[in-house]
């Protein structure tokens, strides 16, 4: 009997070993099989399909003739889609030839949710912490954590922030200073500026509003203490309490929406909104718009959360590992701190390299103003979440508080909020 027990305890503990042994070579394995050149040793062309234009397309070109110059081997053929909702489409109806991919593509990380699922995308990860064209690890990126994690999808890294922004508050100084009207900091004041702008000028001119009212909802949920997600009941207390703030302004005439226009820069150009709350990223666009017609301030978003958005930079598995390791170069390069401040100066774009955010180069900033004010903004950060058909419902919801909006002073609110709920809800579903 203790023969037997013995032989049985080293088949056991053979097992055991065999089983361990098994688990270490499936480790071994799938850290090994991603295959990462040292070097870009031949010619290697990557395609990046992006959504940037105007003076954005102008700036990331240079950027990347830079880029070139210093790596002769390497060619980034910039292949512009039309808008992020574009590339979501294109990709999307791509799937089914992957081979038709391009290496990487500017996305919020939503709209990619279905090609991680389907294990399309690259997880990030090795070519982070791979020290010849990565950082080595994630800490020796500088890239704000905040950022990063905003580009996981279930808890892996498929991408690398890029062109982030927040909301500002833009403010027509001149026009604040000759009423003595502070800077409004919290979205009470905002509503209180508001109102004395629009008596002060005998009606002439609206106080305030929001260009993007999916943004307004979440941000104004996340003050309520919600999460954007399929949980939120839009005929609920928080719900209503955001939706009404904009509605009781609309009504009263303090507040606007952009409507038809789709942005409030033209009305704010036009001294018809004093106001309006809308990304960092804008802000070339309001300098050229207003051409010195008045004075311009920008501030910190009048509350305690700014969510992040704007694109990440994804990669896709179907290119070749000469082509994601050079891809890779290409994005740490745009995410360092000499391309960031060139980056953020020329455009509005928040810096997601921490090395940058602190330094006289970008805070003292004379081509725009929003740097001054945005290491607060960072700080304030938090990640729109990624889950199915989040970014869907999140566009959505600008359809349904403009249809809300726009009838609040004919119709009753409560039962235009019921109505929005329908549509709200279904998108979850999806």
């Amino acid at each position: 009997m203790k023969v037997l027990k013995k032989i049985a305890a080293l088949v056991i503990m053979a097992i055991t070993m065999l089983t361990v042994a098994a688990c270490s070579n499936n480790k071994k394995n799938t850290t090994s099989s991603v295959n990462i050149p040292k070097n870009i040793t031949k010619k290697t062309t990557i395609t990046f399909w992006n959504a940037m234009v105007g003076p954005l397309q102008t700036n990331l070109q240079e950027l990347t003739k830079e880029f070139e110059k210093q790596n002769p081997n390497i060619k980034v053929k910039l292949e512009y889609q039309g808008s992020y909702e574009d590339i979501k489409s294109k990709v999307q109806n791509t799937l089914q030839s992957p081979n038709n991919l391009p290496t990487i593509a500017q996305s919020y990380a939503g709209y990619l949710y279905t090609a991680a699922q389907g294990g399309y995308l690259q997880d990030m990860t090795p070519y982070i912490n791979d020290t010849n064209v990565g950082w080595g690890s994630v800490s020796k990126s500088n890239i704000n954590k905040t950022l990063l994690e905003g580009a996981q999808i279930k808890g892996t890294q498929y991408g690398i922030p890029f062109n982030k922004s927040v909301e500002v508050l833009y403010y027509n100084k001149t026009l604040l200073d000759k009423y003595g009207i502070s800077v409004p900091k919290t979205m009470s004041e905002l509503k209180t500026a508001a109102k004395k702008i629009y008596d002060k000028t005998n009606h002439k001119v609206v106080g305030a509003g929001f260009d993007n009212l999916s943004a307004y909802y979440t941000d104004g949920m996340k003050e309520e203490g919600y999460n954007f997600n399929s949980k939120i009941n839009f005929t609920g207390t928080a719900s209503k309490n955001v939706i009404k703030y904009y509605a009781d302004g609309i009504k009263r005439g303090y507040f606007m929406i952009a409507g038809s226009q789709k942005y409030l820069s033209v009305p704010f150009a036009n001294e018809q909104v004093a106001m309006y709350v809308s990304a960092s990223a804008g802000e070339a666009y309001v300098k050229k718009g207003l051409n010195g017609k008045f004075e311009y301030g920008v501030a910190n978003r009048p509350s305690k959360y700014n969510m992040a958005r704007g694109s990440d930079i994804y990669m896709f598995k179907h290119a070749s590992s000469m082509q994601k390791a050079a891809a890779f170069k290409y994005i740490k390069f745009l995410t360092s701190k000499s391309s960031q401040l060139k980056w953020a100066n020329a455009t509005g774009y928040i810096l997601v390299n921490n090395e940058t955010v602190n330094s006289a180069a970008y805070k003292n900033s004379t081509s725009i103003k929003s740097p001054a004010i945005l290491e607060q903004a960072i700080k304030r950060l938090y990640n729109f979440p990624v889950t199915k058909n989040s970014e869907t419902t999140f566009n959505d919801v600008s359809s349904i508080l403009s249809g809300i909006l726009s009838q609040t002073k004919t119709k009753n609110v409560d039962s235009l909020i019921k109505t929005g709920k329908a549509k709200f809800d279904s998108d979850w579903k999806q």
